[in-house]
């Protein structure tokens, strides 16, 4: 997913000045695609350049509302029908998962324990986010329940397998006893 279909995607809903998207991204997409201040007003200058966006209204302290275009909502459009979704399969967590083999058991088990815990994290801060939007029938709310849903099964699902992970380690080397 890129920052830029991201962008459009909630100007799609109505103009914002950057500022408001930031707090939009805070709120809704930040499980998904999270940016910072820097990238956002980075992107959002580019749209503009490529006529994506426009500016629609200037105000104090150089504040600007965009809107997308024509040209940026086609754009948005195609992105999300015809341009296939990247699925690649790289996972640096994963990666270290393969190789724990490299350290004393009882690292490797503590690293399990903390991919469990980053889990539960996750799932805590989305099912915030999913209360935040409950009541809420716009379309930006509905469709991110959907993906905070996505995100809630996911992370339940990382925090089982994290700790089913751990006890396989624990039948090929049990920790010691106190």
């Amino acid at each position: 997913m890129s920052l830029r279909h991201a962008m459009l995607g909630l100007l799609a809903r109505g103009p914002a000045s950057g500022y408001d998207l930031l707090k939009l991204f805070e709120i809704s997409l930040s499980n998904v695609w999270p940016a910072t201040q820097s990238q956002l007003y980075s992107e959002l200058g580019r749209l503009a350049d490529t006529g994506l966006v426009k500016v629609v209204a200037e105000g104090p302290r150089g504040r600007k509302e965009y809107a997308i275009t024509d040209e940026g909502l086609a754009e948005l459009r195609h992105w999300i029908t015809e341009v296939e979704p990247n699925r690649s399969r790289r996972s640096d967590m994963l990666l270290r998962v393969f190789f724990l083999n490299t350290v004393e058991p009882e690292q490797a088990r503590q690293y399990l324990r903390d991919r469990a815990a980053a889990a539960v994290t996750q799932h805590e801060g989305l099912t915030k986010i999913r209360e935040f939007i409950a009541d809420e029938q716009d379309a930006l709310s509905v469709y991110g329940r959907i993906a905070v849903e996505w995100g809630l099964r996911f992370s339940a699902m990382q925090q089982e397998w994290a700790e089913w992970a751990a006890e396989e380690i624990d039948r090929l080397s049990p920790p010691p006893s106190d």
